[in-house]
């Protein structure tokens, strides 16, 4: 592979690491389709470098093209206008139409907040919560409708898809009542149904999943295992697994409880405090589980319950992949805690082998601002094209990026309107289209093109 800026540069990145290494991902790409269809390959392969939008709204590659779906203050057909700070999201297919829900950031006091009807709502003083955006395919990617499903929680932050099609909406918080005005606890994660609206009323917190600064969640569907993220700090963040009484029943079956465990690492028998002492992809550590006592965080915070559990500063987005999760990891600082700098980590989990491994990791951003330099991987999907998507919350410039084979991430898409980040990754279950948002002012786009070039792709 010919020498980039990324490996010039990372002579002089800080922190002793580097700033780009790279990783492998080929398993991920193995039995993929080589082209879209419909979509003829460039000369030469690859996606291309990308091209300016004379909007001034989001860069594209030559051979894509995008679409607005929705954004922050459209009216909704049965009333109220769309909420702002969007955020986590998934796509779900039925017949001719892709249901998207999507997450709402917001505490209380938001200037347009989530609002729904009472039985729709959990917390009347939280502006959070989750839209559904109905999109109609045979009509050009129109919207056909919008309506929130999820009201009155607090900083929806990211969440999960479940084998059984719907959403696990997860609120970073760990405000209790009677804060800012607040009537309920938060920090909890909230199942949402993408076809039955029916099923959100009276809107029910998955206790048992605990009482945290949730972020994320996947589930594995071989076992029904959920496996969730935490972003907190003072200290680090963890990763825990759930595991459920009732796996893989259904919709409303994590309400019926379960064991709640803390991630805890070794390498070679030692045990790893610090997830971001690791520069090397390839690493691989060894995967055990301690339970958290005290799961709704009655007096002590669960990530301060356990004296050896494995921290990252900044444990992100999750997705499922065939056999494996995927986890990002923002940056971290030894000026919080940290053990080593670095500006993104993704790590795989392979539960059958008990191991975590980095695929992986960005060396400190020299520039900062840095050009088309990747940094701050925070919501991540698994494509069906092959690879990973990286949703960007960095400095400087903002990009989705896409994994290649070999662990190198070339830009997908930048954010031409200014420093905010991308959020809600996800792809339709036809593989045709990737759905992204710019998180405030909030905009979701439908972008298309021939992902399966990315297997081809080398960075500029």
């Amino acid at each position: 592979m010919p020498h980039t800026r990324r490996e010039l540069l990372h002579r002089t990145a800080l922190g002793g690491g580097g700033l780009f290494f790279l990783g492998n991902l080929s398993g991920l790409f193995a039995g993929a389709p080589s082209i879209l269809e419909g979509c003829a390959p460039r000369p030469g392969g690859g996606i291309g470098p990308l091209v300016a939008d004379p909007r001034g709204l989001l860069d594209l590659p030559e051979d894509f093209a995008y679409s607005i779906i929705s954004q922050v203050g459209d009216p909704m057909p049965g009333g109220g206008t769309v909420p702002d700070r969007f955020d986590g999201t998934c796509a779900f297919d039925k017949g001719r139409s892709t249901f998207l829900v999507r997450n709402h950031e917001q505490s209380t006091g938001a200037p347009v907040p989530a609002v729904a009807r009472p039985e729709l709502t959990y917390d009347p003083a939280a502006a959070g919560g989750t839209t559904t955006v109905e999109i109609d395919r045979w009509r050009g990617s129109s919207r056909a409708d919008e309506y929130v499903s999820l009201a009155g929680t607090y900083n929806n932050c990211a969440g999960g898809l479940t084998p059984w099609n719907t959403w696990l909406t997860c609120e970073e918080t760990e405000a209790r009542a009677g804060s800012n005005g607040l009537t309920k606890d938060h920090g909890y994660v909230f199942e949402v149904d993408p076809f039955r609206p029916e099923r959100n009323l009276q809107p029910t917190p998955l206790t048992a999943l605990g009482r945290f600064a949730h972020e994320a969640t996947m589930i594995d569907p071989a076992t029904g295992i959920v496996y969730l993220t935490e972003d907190a700090s003072a200290p680090n963040g963890l990763v825990y697994r759930f595991l459920p009484n009732q796996p893989r029943r259904g919709h409303g079956s994590l309400r019926a409880g379960g064991t709640l465990q803390a991630m805890r690492c070794t390498d070679g028998g030692t045990f790893v405090p610090d997830l971001a002492a690791y520069t090397e992809p390839g690493t691989t550590l060894g995967v055990g589980w301690v339970d958290v006592p005290d799961p709704q965080a009655t007096t002590v915070s669960t990530r301060n319950q356990l004296p050896e559990v494995t921290r990252s500063r900044k444990f992100e987005g999750t997705w499922w992949g065939t056999h494996e999760g995927y986890i990002a990891c923002s940056f971290a600082r030894t000026t919080d805690g940290s053990v080593l700098d670095h500006d993104g980590q993704v790590w795989k989990l392979d539960p059958s082998r008990a191991t975590l491994t980095l695929e992986v990791r960005y060396g400190v951003n020299p520039d900062h601002a840095g050009g088309d330099l990747p940094d701050g991987p925070d919501n991540i999907t698994v494509s069906p094209w092959g690879g990973l998507i990286l949703a960007e919350d960095g400095e400087g410039l903002q990009h989705l990026q896409a994994v290649t084979p070999e662990g190198a991430t070339v830009p997908l898409a930048r954010n031409a309107r200014d420093d905010g980040e991308f959020t809600g990754v996800t792809f339709s279950a036809d593989r045709r289209t990737l759905y992204a948002n710019l998180q405030a002012p909030g905009v979701t786009f439908a972008i298309t093109g021939p992902f399966a070039e990315i297997r081809r792709s080398r960075p500029a």
